[in-house]
């Protein structure tokens, strides 16, 4: 996920604590879809989680975005 941020990434991992409960969520998330789609799942079950976790890979581009902008103002 985000191939271009990675050293950010594992970064706000370690200093950020909002970004990693996002982060671990969005992982948890998606073990949970890929097993819920091995056995046999309510599709709207697995549709609602699908949307979850697609808002939090949204929210944890805005966040890489916006610390990306800041360290480049520092520089």
């Amino acid at each position: 996920m985000f191939p271009e941020y990675r050293d950010l990434i594992t970064q706000l991992k370690t200093t950020d604590a909002h970004f990693q409960r996002k982060f671990d969520l969005h992982n948890q998330l998606d073990d949970e879809i890929k097993q819920l789609e091995k056995e046999y799942a309510d599709d709207d079950q697995v549709r609602e989680l699908k949307k979850k976790k697609l808002k939090l890979k949204e929210d944890l581009y805005e966040i890489l975005k916006t610390h990306s902008k800041r360290d480049a103002s520092l520089q």
